[in-house]
């Protein structure tokens, strides 16, 4: 069942890779797929939107998840079931519909901004969706509102398994609890930090649905990605199956790599 599955399909996209025409009619073109990907501009534009969701929205989230789940651990906290299970309900969430909210109450006339004016944050609305900055502000909102609750519930599980004593030893010595929270809840959980930051890269890599719903990749691919690209190349575009498999492997690619970086970076 997995070589099936997963093992021949990876090899019928390899062999794609190198093989080029309009749907069916494909022929060998050796590496020509692989260097036509530097002098694409749209690639490139792709690659570079995927880069920056990737370096600004993972280490946000993952750092709003872990000072969630520090918080929502706390015996002392009222009503924990409801502030847990609340904070993670988006990650069960449509994709698709809360893709389409989301740009509903950012867009010129939405919620957002009508609430902005109001407080007399800023003067004249803000164009989330059309503006190249503000749209990938946009989806970065997105994406860490959805996926935060998610790895929270890693951390806070973590966090339940580690002995109370270590805290009441680090309380005695006298660390505050912004010490505790750096010096022994964060080396606690370094594996399971690991674990959340390389399947975070890989969702990340793979963002599709929230840019594919909220700005199309626009305006002026200024927005789109990797996973999108491929779309775009495989059914928007004169179908070119062959370029879109070299580019979902470069995804391949730069996961293996961002991956074996982390896992040295972590050290044993």
């Amino acid at each position: 069942m997995i070589c099936i599955f997963y093992f021949y399909p990876m090899i019928q996209a390899l062999i794609l890779s190198f093989q080029s025409g309009m749907g069916n009619n494909l022929q060998y073109v050796g590496f020509d797929n692989y260097f036509r990907l530097f002098k694409d501009p749209t690639f490139i534009s792709a690659l570079k939107n995927t880069f920056i969701y990737l370096i600004f929205q993972v280490p946000i989230m993952l750092f709003l998840a872990l000072v969630l789940a520090t918080l929502l651990n706390s015996p002392n906290l009222k009503f924990r079931g409801f502030f847990r299970t609340a904070i993670f309900l988006p990650a069960v969430t449509s994709l698709v519909a809360y893709s389409v909210i989301f740009k509903y109450l950012f867009a010129t006339d939405g919620l957002i901004n009508q609430f902005l004016m109001m407080i007399h944050l800023v003067h004249e609305p803000i164009n989330w969706i059309t503006h190249p900055f503000w749209a990938k502000v946009t989806i970065i909102i997105a994406i860490t509102w959805r996926w935060t609750g998610y790895n929270m519930v890693f951390y806070l599980a973590s966090l339940q398994n580690i002995d109370k004593s270590i805290y009441e030893a680090a309380k005695i010595d006298g660390a505050s609890p912004i010490q505790q929270f750096f010096l022994v809840t964060i080396p606690m959980l370094k594996p399971i930090i690991l674990f959340t930051t390389i399947t975070s890269t890989i969702g990340t890599l793979q963002l599709f649905d929230e840019v594919m719903n909220i700005t199309y990749g626009g305006p002026g691919n200024a927005t789109i990605t990797i996973s999108q690209y491929i779309y775009n190349l495989s059914f928007e575009y004169t179908p070119d199956f062959g370029y879109a498999a070299t580019v979902s492997y470069v995804i391949l690619i730069l996961i293996v790599i961002l991956s074996i970086i982390q896992f040295k970076v972590s050290g044993d």
